[in-house]
């Protein structure tokens, strides 16, 4: 008996932990449901309808409108001569992109590696492109000289994979002060209400890079995953959502305006206000008006990555990072 009330006694205290440690979402809007009421039935009713109610919020409310698609005059050469590495498995290309806005030109160089069979003509090797918004020096180091865990570039060609990196900052800079004067923004004019904040921007800088891709015969254009963490996984789901050329999109603690939802009491984790007030420049200045009102937002982040599909997603969202949600 004293056994069985010991065991009762833990069950209650579990679930008592578990209840408190485990909130439960409320009130979350409605995927299949229209802004009408009418319920989406059938694919053609998904994407001639629902599919561009939930675009048009996000790309309005928090992400921002993009003043350009691709450039007409975007172009590729080569930044630097190609390298044998990676004890003869890769081929090292530097590629730079440039192109004009309506106030000057911009420019901007990454890095790839390709498995070398398929730079030397076999099969066309599949890709993962990361979105770095670490420091580029040690993280997506060319000469490998520093070999950083944030970009296993080794351990992706062993697996026949392409491992391409670009730095955010080459886009746009992440500084909430300057950062509408310099980057792509002093090309393509000043800031609007409802224009492109940082995180659009550098997901409009991994497409660019896509359009490379599609031009080099050694890598499969059918076959490329976006790759992010925290902020740059927050780009790596707007890149996935608004280029339907990748094929998946990796998100890893992207947290607060990406993976995570909003309606959801989750007291240690960050909230609109909090994002909004810190990096402002990330989002669509008609983001704020959402900070301490998330409750009361029709749209919440799992219909963000909804359009993903029927493309790939995989969100990692590490249990003590409080912030990941």
């Amino acid at each position: 008996m004293k056994k069985m009330n010991h065991m009762l006694t833990l069950v209650a205290a579990v679930s008592a932990w578990s209840a408190v440690a485990a909130p439960v979402p409320q009130n979350v809007p409605e995927l299949m449901t229209c802004e009408d009421g009418s319920k989406v039935t059938d694919l053609g009713m998904w994407e001639g309808k629902r599919r561009a109610e939930i675009m048009e919020f996000f790309t309005r409310e928090e992400y921002g409108r993009r003043p350009v698609g691709r450039p007409a005059d975007l172009k590729f050469e080569d930044a630097e001569t190609n390298a044998v590495m990676m004890g003869g498995k890769a081929i090292r290309k530097r590629i730079r992109a440039s192109w004009t806005g309506p106030r000057g030109e911009w420019s901007s160089v990454f890095t790839a590696f390709l498995p070398k069979d398929a730079a030397d003509g076999g099969k066309p090797a599949p890709s993962f492109v990361l979105i770095c918004n670490h420091d580029p020096g040690p993280n997506i180091d060319p000469t490998r000289e520093r070999k950083s865990y944030f970009w296993p570039a080794e351990e992706i060609v062993d697996r026949g994979y392409a491992a391409i990196a670009f730095y955010n900052g080459d886009i746009a800079p992440d500084d909430k002060n300057p950062v509408f004067t310099n980057g792509v923004y002093r090309i393509y004019g000043d800031r609007g209400k409802d224009t492109w904040g940082a995180l659009s921007a550098w997901a409009w800088g991994a497409s660019r890079v896509m359009d490379w891709i599609e031009t080099e015969p050694a890598l499969d254009a059918k076959h490329v995953g976006v790759v992010g963490h925290s902020r740059g996984g927050k780009t790596a789901l707007v890149a996935g959502v608004t280029d339907a050329r990748f094929a998946m999109a990796c998100s890893n603690d992207s947290g607060c305006s990406g993976a995570k939802l909003n309606h959801i009491t989750l007291p240690a984790s960050e909230s609109i206000k909090i994002i909004a007030g810190a990096f402002r420049h990330w989002f669509s200045l008609e983001y704020d008006k959402w900070a301490d009102r998330e409750w009361e937002m029709p749209y919440d982040q799992h219909e963000w990555i909804a359009l993903m599909a029927p493309r790939l997603v995989a969100i990692a969202s590490a249990s003590k990072d409080n912030w990941a949600g």
